[in-house]
């Protein structure tokens, strides 16, 4: 194991600019540390939308594109 605490980061791009965030974190811990309200706001992950559901799931990897994006509502 390395020794050097930036091997425990990733980078990821979040709308447009580079995050650190712990290696191993989800969607979710992305939003949290955004400090975004989950329900206000949709995600994709590399182009692919990603439902609220799944956000608990979704790993992180370096490099990644996420999207925080306004939920759009109707019929």
């Amino acid at each position: 194991m390395s020794d050097d605490p930036r091997s425990s980061f990733i980078t990821v791009r979040l709308d447009d600019r580079a995050v650190s965030i712990g290696a191993g974190s989800t969607l979710a811990q992305l939003l949290a540390q955004e400090q975004r309200e989950p329900e206000a706001v949709a995600t994709a992950l590399n182009g692919c939308f990603v439902p609220r559901a799944a956000r608990d799931t979704t790993s992180l990897r370096e490099g990644d594109i996420v999207l925080f994006f306004q939920p759009i509502v109707g019929g």
